[in-house]
């Protein structure tokens, strides 16, 4: 069960449906919007992210040091946020979400379900699960997502410019 689809351009990437080896690979010419499929500055490759599920909090860091944390919502009981050790493997910038309850297409923006980015870290049977943008922001600081990790729009985007593809990603309780 996928909780949504990105749409890159005119093709529908559900990603619970592709192999490794194609979530990994470059998007075509034709993909709106912009992947990062490439390791940043030094800098950047030496920054983590640590996620805590009980605090509700995503906590950056480069090497050891702290340098920054942003409020985020995390999955229900129902639908919870995978745990583990994990690395971004899928960047997009403005990024198109299909609903998997209704099929209508949402188009990029701060008022998509995705919000202005998404940082894809782990893909399972149920789906794709990454940080992203939201709209509903009254639901930072809960657990109400559908195992997805909900960010501010302005956070998600400075967020974004702060890893790259394979950047560390620990989900702690």
């Amino acid at each position: 069960v996928s909780f949504g689809t990105v749409l890159l351009g005119p093709a529908v990437v559900t990603f619970a449906n592709m192999s490794a080896a194609e979530q990994t690979a470059t998007p075509s010419s034709t993909a709106r919007g912009r992947e990062q499929v490439a390791a940043g500055p030094m800098s950047i490759a030496e920054n983590r992210l640590v996620l805590n599920l009980r605090s509700r909090r995503l906590y950056l860091y480069q090497g050891d040091a702290l340098l920054t944390s942003y409020p985020v919502a995390v999955g229900t009981a129902e639908a919870p946020t995978p745990q583990g050790e994990f690395t971004v493997s899928r960047m997009v910038e403005n990024p198109i979400w299909q609903s998997p309850w209704t099929g209508e297409v949402h188009e990029p923006g701060p008022d998509s379900a995705l919000g202005l980015r998404w940082i894809e870290f782990s893909t399972t049977e149920a789906g794709s699960f990454g940080f992203h943008g939201t709209p509903t922001v009254e639901s930072i600081g809960h657990a109400a997502s559908n195992g997805c990790v909900r960010m501010h729009n302005e956070d998600v985007v400075a967020l974004f410019a702060q890893v790259s593809i394979g950047t560390p990603v620990s989900v702690v309780p």
